[in-house]
């Protein structure tokens, strides 16, 4: 290149890979390493292309959903120092259910062992020793009765389909029906309207028996859903309750025009955001409370989210609400992550959701 730095992102390094292939950089520096975790993914393979005498990898979430995350991580850093893809699963990336629980533990501390060399990792006590207290605290939301109704019914209907397909199938084949069911379900739990029902959600009433005293006191507050259309639903609910609101999601333009707006309003306000669009990234740090309206499979994802806010520039303390509708899937879901976080504490110490749902997951996650 002409110019002794060259900065660009992961869309438009795939477009420019062949002219920027052609040179050998002193060193690439990869923020949000999170987006080459997939190995097989066309933006991964491009980053790989790159050639370089150093390499540096900065991510909050090194393992996002599985282990082979941080090895796709580590294999841009430094190719084959964990292996090929088959060695790596071999030697560390036991699964409880195929061996013994505490084989399954020595293989992640001999990872943990592995990575020491490479791995610098500070949390936020370390590097931002002034932040103010950050508490995080699940909400219950429990669902009218019609609604509750509708949830058993979909739920008898959905479990005995997802069960057969299976059995017929396997789990990794019948992935996709899986998914589309508990979706379903999840939707049920969030508001009846995201399946064609006319019910009335117990947990759109809790969010604004929430939010309505915190704007009363001057408070702005961030709401995150990962469905687009629940955060429409709110926006019309807000707007019928005359409070100011901002709306991003991932087809959003503007994206820094509304987070401007949002930053530098002097009324209380809420301001809606898509999980996966509005997790990473953002600056919110006028707001102190958060609302995770919806559970993720993966905390790692909510904890970014509410990262937008608990970061340096806050000086008030950061309340987090995690909405959970009790005796449900997304209660279900809840408890999951807090079964499977140990795979990646054993690593990192941080936590994580590795994904892979065994049937005995399935079958849990679809019981009364």
């Amino acid at each position: 290149p002409d110019h002794d730095i060259v900065v660009t992102n992961y869309s438009i390094l795939r477009r420019d890979l062949d002219e920027l292939a052609k040179f050998a950089f002193r060193a690439i520096v990869l923020d949000e390493a999170q987006f080459i975790k997939n190995p097989g993914a066309q933006v991964t393979k491009s980053v790989k292309e790159l050639k370089a005498d150093h390499k540096l990898a900065l991510t909050g979430t090194p393992i996002e959903n599985r282990m082979l995350d941080l090895w796709s991580i580590v294999d841009f850093v430094q190719p084959n120092y964990l292996g090929n893809q088959e060695h790596f699963t071999q030697v560390y990336d036991l699964k409880v259910s195929e061996k013994d629980e505490n084989a399954a533990r020595i293989g992640r501390r001999k990872l943990s062992a592995k990575l020491r060399p490479l791995l610098l990792r500070r949390v936020k006590k370390q590097v931002a020793k002034d932040l103010p207290d950050r508490i995080e605290q699940r909400l219950d939301c429990e669902l009218p009765e019609e609604q509750r109704k509708l949830y058993l019914a979909e739920l008898k209907r959905s479990r005995e389909q997802v069960m057969k397909a299976v059995q017929q199938k396997g789990v990794a084949k019948s992935k996709m029906h899986v998914l589309a069911a508990l979706t379903r379900l999840r939707q049920i739990c969030c508001h009846p309207g995201l399946v064609g029902s006319d019910t009335e959600s117990g947990k759109t009433d809790t969010l604004f028996e929430l939010v309505e005293p915190l704007l009363e006191e001057g408070h702005k507050v961030l709401v995150f859903s990962q469905f687009v259309r629940m955060l429409q639903i709110l926006e019309k609910e807000c707007a019928d309750r005359q409070m100011p609101t901002h709306m991003l999601t991932g087809e959003t333009k503007n994206r820094q025009d509304i987070v401007n707006a949002f930053q530098e309003a002097e009324l209380p306000s809420v301001f809606l955001l898509s999980l996966r669009a509005a997790g990473t990234g953002l600056n919110l740090t006028s707001a102190s409370y958060v609302v995770i309206y919806d559970p993720w499979w993966n905390p790692a994802v909510e904890a970014q989210a509410i990262d937008r806010t608990h970061r340096i520039g806050q000086t008030a303390t950061v309340n987090a609400y995690k909405m959970i509708s009790p005796g449900t899937v997304e209660e279900k879901i809840w408890d999951l992550q807090q079964r499977k976080a140990k795979t990646v504490s054993d690593v990192l110490g941080e936590d994580g959701f590795a994904k892979g749902l065994t049937t005995n997951d399935l079958e849990y996650l679809f019981s009364d």
